[in-house]
């Protein structure tokens, strides 16, 4: 691969209709494999669980929701969720680095707000998304991608709601990127 002919100083991604294509193949075979589809909202449920049981392993333990994922045999991190999503950070560096995206992280924002804004609201928007995912159920990849795969109806309702919802959404946001 000639790097020197990559870093044209325009990104290089993948064809989106062939990493769907991609993305619709690995559903596939986790499903095939695995038994259920992808997620990444569990692994986040794994690392809050392990870190509530390192701060106060009773407190933790009595949690009518965390008790549930606390064992003496098996840590809640040992779970292939956990290893998807660190896959998933690797891939997405690999990546970086190797089509030359990887550079000094900077917040993209409108001329119209500060970058302290930018920050605040995509914190409150990721908190949001992460509460509602434990509501749904799952996230987007996890209740809507891999629930429509395997032709759940909930899953269908799922990323209609999330689709529906972001594009009515999108019209008070809008001044965040625009």
């Amino acid at each position: 691969m000639n790097m020197h002919t990559l870093n044209n100083n325009r990104p290089h991604y993948l064809n989106p209709y062939f990493g769907g294509v991609l993305l619709g193949l690995l559903v596939l075979l986790t499903v095939f494999i695995t038994g259920r589809g992808l997620g990444a909202s569990g692994a986040v449920k794994s690392a809050v669980v392990t870190t509530a049981e390192v701060v106060n392993q009773d407190q933790a333990k009595a949690n009518a929701y965390m008790g549930k994922f606390i064992s003496d045999d098996i840590s809640p991190m040992n779970n292939w969720l956990v290893f998807e999503t660190f896959g998933l950070f690797l891939g997405g560096l690999l990546s970086g680095i190797l089509f030359g995206r990887l550079k000094k992280p900077r917040v993209e924002h409108s001329p119209g707000i500060s970058r302290k804004t930018r920050l605040i609201f995509a914190l409150l928007g990721g908190a949001l998304f992460g509460i509602g995912s434990q509501f749904g159920r799952g996230c987007t990849s996890g209740a809507a991608l891999s629930g429509s795969a395997t032709f759940s109806f909930g899953g269908v309702i799922v990323m209609l709601t999330i689709f529906g919802s972001a594009y009515v959404f999108a019209w008070f946001a809008r001044k965040l990127w625009i």
